[in-house]
């Protein structure tokens, strides 16, 4: 326990999940990763709890266990986690809470979310688009070299479509994609998709789909509703649809689509220059988020594992 600001731990089967969402839900920083739901399908369970103050403010420990140490991981498509609350945390109360966290673990390394910044945690990129707008206003905003590419679709021409079958859409992207996300396995892909047909229960799963006038797939987005996000979990291009610009129509067409909402359009971001351009040209807004790192194994254990941008798996 911290007794300076009373966080306690609790193991996942101790946590009251009615009262955890409560504080997702109600919290400033809300996102649709910290749900215990989200949480407990793509950990398999394996995450635990730090609470402040009786649920005013909560952080997921998400956890990995290998040669029987066990270990603080970000799971795979759940970009941002970390502490949750009402009000936004202020810094002491962050640097509370990452103690309490690196104290328990000997290894981690977590993203946190857009608004728990420190001096001391390195940057993310991840891009947003708030979709309040007219479409007109919307576009207005794209760089001209995409206005440019969107001005040649109607001589290909492209066919914008929520007809696509979910699992065509999930197996399509873990065959094309799978060799470029480090630490992610087969049984990742798998509780993602158990996460799909969970939230499309919920009717909060959105399918599109580019085609081109034989009916090929050119590229597919997967999205997941939150109350004011749309997340693009897994945007998808396959080769015939690279030359076509498939990619850029989709997402000029989703945009369209949910324009004039009070929703939140979120990228997802990326650390790759060429992603984070084509995030850009939409006239998205960069919304950091936070990297933290900590190594207590003992040595020489820790001299094994060398600094890496991205988790999940341990030496």
């Amino acid at each position: 326990m911290n007794t300076e600001f009373h966080i306690r731990f609790l193991k996942r089967q101790q946590i009251d999940t009615a009262r955890w969402d409560a504080c997702i839900t109600q919290s400033n920083n809300r996102l649709i990763y910290a749900f215990h739901s989200y949480l407990d399908t793509m950990t398999d369970g394996h995450w635990d709890a730090l609470i402040w103050e009786d649920y005013r403010a909560v952080m997921p420990l998400t956890w990995r266990r290998k040669y029987g140490i066990t270990y603080l991981a970000q799971p795979p498509f759940t970009q941002q986690t970390g502490i949750f609350a009402p009000e936004t945390p202020p810094t002491h109360l962050i640097l509370a809470f990452l103690r309490a966290a690196s104290g328990r673990y000997p290894f981690v390394e977590i993203f946190l979310n857009y608004a728990n910044p420190a001096a001391s945690l390195e940057t993310r990129n991840n891009f947003i688009l708030p979709l309040d707008k007219p479409y007109e206003l919307l576009a207005a905003a794209y760089t001209r070299h995409l206005r440019r590419i969107l001005r040649r679709v109607p001589a290909i021409p492209l066919q914008y479509t929520s007809d696509v079958p979910l699992d065509l859409a999930l197996q399509t992207y873990e065959q094309l994609y799978h060799h470029r996300i480090r630490n992610t396995k087969h049984r990742d892909f798998r509780n993602f998709a158990v996460l799909c047909y969970q939230y499309r229960e919920k009717e909060k799963l959105i399918l599109r789909a580019v085609k081109d006038s034989q009916s090929q797939w050119l590229a597919i987005a997967v999205l997941l509703r939150d109350a004011n996000r749309l997340y693009l979990l897994q945007s998808t291009t396959l080769p015939a649809g690279r030359e076509r610009g498939a990619n850029h129509f989709l997402v000029d067409r989703l945009i369209h689509e949910f324009s004039g909402q009070p929703m939140i359009l979120d990228f997802e971001g990326s650390e790759h220059p060429g992603v984070a351009r084509f995030y850009a040209a939409f006239g998205s807004i960069l919304q950091p988020y936070f990297f933290y790192r900590s190594n207590a194994l003992p040595w020489p254990i820790r001299l094994l594992k060398p600094p890496t941008l991205m988790t999940g798996g341990l030496f």
